[in-house]
């Protein structure tokens, strides 16, 4: 297994809250990617993270929970990601929430584990960009992120996140030219092959999310796409 984020190139993120049949997760979990997460915005319990977190644990495969609910936090997985959501109007999504976090779990966090994402949220009518009260950046906000991601924050993962829909790749081009130390990960809207070759040309690392529910099929092989030259 490889545990090293910074040499990822494609993740399967998998939301607790929806069905996933033992078959479809084997097909993904064997399918080459290097990682599953395991997040989601609404209806986060722990016993369905706890579900999920047991039926992933069969496979070989790095297996990490994007924190989303303190309810809904387990010892077993290979990394907690921790959002910081840089475009939040709010500071309880930067720093409050986290904050909580330390008081209560400080003395059992394992931080070779733990790391924290700078996220970027840009489709208005995704649920994480309501939930945590985002105001849309423009491109040069979006590219001004990226640049404290790394040289303020000095943050393992920023996270352009479209959630659900297709981003610019262009400006993925132009955030992935600020980022030499941090990894960027790119979400949204990948629902083909060449759209995960497409965005892969920029970012270090690809989520396929949304598209597990809706073309199990064509998210299968956005694998291949972004790692044909190593399988």
């Amino acid at each position: 297994m490889n545990y090293k984020i910074n040499e990822w190139e494609h993740v399967f993120k998998l939301d607790p809250a929806k069905e996933m049949t033992d078959e479809q997760l084997e097909l993904l979990c064997e399918s080459g990617t290097d990682a599953i997460i395991i997040g989601g915005t609404d209806g986060i319990t722990l016993d369905n993270i706890l579900d999920l977190l047991y039926r992933v644990r069969r496979y070989a495969i790095p297996c990490v929970l994007e924190i989303s609910e303190l309810d809904a936090i387990s010892p077993g997985f290979d990394y907690y990601f921790i959002p910081m959501v840089l475009n939040s109007t709010e500071k309880k999504w930067l720093m409050d929430i986290q904050h909580e976090a330390i008081k209560e779990y400080k003395e059992m966090m394992n931080w070779d584990e733990i790391m924290m994402e700078g996220y970027c949220i840009l489709n208005p009518e995704a649920k994480a960009y309501q939930k945590t009260n985002c105001s849309l950046p423009d491109e040069e906000d979006v590219i001004s992120y990226a640049f404290m991601a790394e040289h303020i924050f000095h943050l393992p993962i920023f996270y352009l996140e479209y959630s659900g829909s297709y981003g610019d790749p262009q400006l993925v081009d132009k955030v992935s030219r600020e980022l030499e130390e941090t990894t960027f990960f790119y979400g949204g809207g990948i629902t083909t092959a060449k759209q995960a070759q497409e965005m892969k040309q920029y970012a270090d690392v690809i989520v396929v999310g949304n598209s597990i529910y809706s073309n199990f099929k064509a998210a299968l092989q956005t694998v291949a796409a972004v790692k044909k030259d190593k399988t």
